[in-house]
């Protein structure tokens, strides 16, 4: 496993989302523990949850529970283990994701997630998503007491633009140590955000970073679209002789050293081949010919 800066911290260059194992259709708990379990064993170090990682309408903080539970009955040093979690979006009965980012709510669920996760500081907590009916600064604000008051030590945001990481930044300054956004081949909307992360030294965490390459044509291009940009992914793949999920991997890592994908798993197969991909360096040849697929 190669590492990467988070903050003052250094963690895993791939993490583990482990939202699978808690929405719906989740694997039963043995599975969902073991998966936990095989990623810190792949040498994972970063578990990436949240208070509405349940099913809709449930109790908040099953993923977190669950997270806190595969670490208490791992039997080895879980020390150097980053958890991040993460507050301000709930999942009603209907199934939506709601959105709630004022500074009350944001304090409150931090000490909820404190009791659930079972630690004195929250590693990593991140607001979720912006709420727009709550200024921006006041939700960053509320993050920056929680870095006072030392109930969590490192503070991030997620699902923002250039413009928020700016004003965050500004706000928190070096404690700002993550961005985490929807990008992968298929989705590259928050390129500016990556670039700026990179610039400034912050962590940017990629949600859904293989983006529908488990759905793409195995032989070849496919000629649906978003698919079909994944056709040099899989024959990069056969000629390497591993996984196209561990090419997509490896080309994410290669944009930038700040750069630290956290990919889904519900099971310990698939995480550990996730982590193959810190140790795949792809060769310049190689980034060209993705690169051009991705349409980077």
């Amino acid at each position: 496993m190669r590492y990467r800066p988070l903050g003052d911290l250094r963690v895993g260059a791939i993490g583990l989302g482990a939202m699978p194992l808690s929405i719906e259709g989740r694997p039963d708990e043995a599975r969902a523990l073991a998966t936990v379990h095989a990623a810190l064993d792949a040498g994972v170090t970063l578990l990436d949850t949240a208070d509405s990682y349940h099913l809709p309408g449930a109790d908040p903080g099953h993923n977190e529970r669950l997270v806190a539970r595969a670490l208490a009955t791992y039997g080895s040093d879980t020390s150097e283990v980053l958890v991040t979690t993460k507050g301000g979006r709930g999942r009603p009965a209907d199934g939506s994701w709601t959105v709630t980012g004022s500074p009350r709510h944001l304090k409150s669920a931090a000490e909820a997630s404190l009791k659930r996760l079972g630690v004195e500081a929250i590693g990593l907590y991140q607001l979720h998503k912006p709420d727009p009916a709550v200024p921006f600064e006041d939700s960053v604000g509320a993050l920056r007491e929680l870095l006072d008051e030392g109930k969590i030590r490192l503070a991030g945001i997620s699902n923002t633009t250039t413009d928020q990481i700016r004003r965050a930044h500004a706000i928190l300054g070096d404690r700002l140590a993550s961005v985490q956004n929807q990008y992968s081949p298929a989705v590259r909307d928050s390129e500016p955000e990556l670039r700026l992360c990179a610039e400034l030294g912050i962590a940017f965490l990629p949600w859904s970073p293989l983006g529908g390459i488990s759905r793409s044509s195995l032989d070849g291009p496919s000629k649906v679209e978003p698919e079909d940009r994944f056709g040099a992914f899989h024959a990069v793949a056969r000629e390497r002789g591993v996984s196209p999920q561990q090419i997509c991997l490896a080309w994410l890592l290669a944009a930038s050293p700040t750069v630290i994908p956290i990919p889904g798993a519900s099971r310990p197969e698939t995480i550990r081949d996730s982590a193959g991909a810190a140790g795949l360096v792809l060769s310049g040849e190689e980034l060209t010919r993705l690169d051009a697929a991705a349409g980077r």
